[in-house]
């Protein structure tokens, strides 16, 4: 049985994203169902289609005010690791390594897109950002300092000070 499926509970209601996350969802369960002859192209086609995903959702954020060390992309680039680490392994023979580093990949994305990625959806709102083009709609709901928290738009000062008044 696959680690993750495509349920509501994953919707953004930010499509761009939810496409890509839905691919991720598939092509995860493709891995965990795949035959040790196939095993180590579906982790690399993983990989590799992980790779675009977050390096498009660091260009959202980016475009909409989180600095470049905020934890949500360093979180990117620890997972990435791993999986590429799994990879190497799996070059090695050793494919159990990948087995289980994909069962593992379910419920830590669920986690990461039911938090991390719907703050940054819901910032991308207040923003504006087409997230198509690029372009910021709204500029002036952008933050007057950068995000450094691993959420949106609830991890400046001046957000959480506007959640709790």
């Amino acid at each position: 049985m696959a680690s993750l499926e495509w349920t509501p509970a994953l919707v953004l209601d930010l499509p761009a994203m939810d496409r890509v996350h839905e691919e991720f969802v598939t092509l995860l369960g493709r891995v965990e169902a795949a035959s040790d002859t196939h095993l180590r192209a579906l982790w690399d086609e993983l990989i590799e289609h992980t790779q675009l995903h977050f390096d498009q959702e660091d260009r959202w954020m980016q475009t909409t005010g989180f600095a470049t060390g905020n934890c949500h992309s360093q979180q990117h680039k620890v997972v990435l690791a791993v999986m590429r680490e799994g990879a190497s392994k799996a070059a090695q023979g050793d494919l159990s390594s990948i087995r289980h580093m994909a069962a593992e990949l379910g419920p830590w994305f669920s986690h990461h897109a039911q938090n991390m990625d719907a703050a940054l959806a819901l910032h991308m709102r207040r923003a504006g950002l087409d997230p198509v083009t690029g372009q910021v709609l709204s500029p002036e709901a952008l933050p007057a300092e950068l995000i450094t928290g691993c959420g949106g738009a609830c991890s400046t000062a001046e957000r959480q000070e506007e959640a709790t008044a």
